[in-house]
């Protein structure tokens, strides 16, 4: 196992300092209490740009699981804290997605049963993650996740530029368990919601994420109903507009657009190319993406093994 970079080791430190001294102040007034786990809050919201910089995927994947209960644990004790809720909503969701959903895919042909209880994990997960993200929206919005409830639309209207991370984050995790809900009708009925949230993020920030919006759509489009033109097109929009925003050094649009489009076409020619794009990446170009390119080249050297079950000969 490889070790954590200087830059994971100093966050982990003052995590630690600042953790002594939230257990320091249970025994002071409950105003310090508070501060102190706010600080904290504030010290673990922003930590998700070291593990986005590292070069262990499995590393990563270990330390997960400690930090999101750790937010869990935080936000008992402030449940407002808007940092935590975010961090609570986007690290639930890229954990399901990475180390449950993308593991269940990989099980399918060795053992169904295994599979199938971690996709069952997986939803939870991201269940878990969308909760979070409407509480988010909620402390911003009173009565926001009960209007969205009655009416999608309309409801989405009260959100501003700066909701956009958990308007995004929300319906990411919320569509990724809908497409875990074959057995769950009330949750495929929920899609509508989730148009509502990605399609306000996307009005008020489109390029948000250097182009995360533009990805989940890349998906989505394939399934969306009631609207005019292509699927297709609009996929291949996205697609376009993301590798522009990003310069072609993320590899994961590649990957979305070769999952989403080329084998339901039955295009084997371009899926061969988006993959071998995606994997020609260099990680360490753009440290910022390091750990995302890692996952989607993961992604896509698996779906190489699997492109003769993909595509009819």
């Amino acid at each position: 196992m490889k070790r954590p970079t200087s830059t994971y080791r100093s966050r982990r430190w003052r995590v630690c300092v600042l953790l002594s001294v939230v257990l320091l102040a249970t025994a002071g007034c409950a105003t310090v209490k508070r501060v102190a786990i706010n600080k904290l809050g504030d010290s673990l919201a922003a930590s998700g740009t070291t593990f986005a910089a590292d070069d262990d995927v499995e590393l990563i994947g270990q330390a997960v699981p400690f930090s999101l209960k750790l937010v869990e644990s935080l936000l008992a004790e402030s449940p407002n804290h808007q940092g935590l809720l975010f961090a609570a909503a986007s690290g639930f969701t890229q954990y399901a997605n990475v180390y449950v959903h993308q593991d269940a895919d990989v099980m399918e042909t060795q053992n169904l049963e295994k599979a199938t209880a971690l996709r069952v994990r997986a939803r939870r997960l991201y269940l878990r993650a969308r909760d979070y993200g409407l509480r988010g929206l909620d402390v911003r919005h009173r009565g926001f996740s009960q209007a969205l409830r009655r009416d999608p639309k309309p409801a989405v209207r009260v959100t501003k530029a700066a909701d956009v991370p958990l308007l995004y984050w929300s319906a990411s995790a919320w569509g990724l368990a809908i497409s875990l809900a074959k057995d769950n009708p009330d949750l495929i009925a929920d899609q509508p919601i989730v148009e509502a949230l990605i399609d306000r993020a996307f009005e008020l920030d489109p390029d948000f994420g250097s182009g995360a919006i533009h990805e989940f759509l890349i998906t989505y489009e394939l399934s969306r109903q009631g609207v005019s033109g292509d699927p297709i097109v609009r996929a291949r929009q996205h697609f376009d507009r993301e590798v522009a925003l990003t310069k072609g050094q993320l590899a994961s649009p590649f990957v979305s657009l070769a999952e989403s489009v080329s084998v339901p076409n039955q295009d084997r020619a371009e899926f061969d190319s988006l993959i071998t794009r995606a994997l020609a990446i260099d990680p360490d170009a753009k440290p910022e993406w390091r750990l995302q390119n890692l996952v989607s080249q993961r992604r896509a050297r698996w779906l190489r093994t699997r492109e003769d079950d993909l595509f009819a000969r």
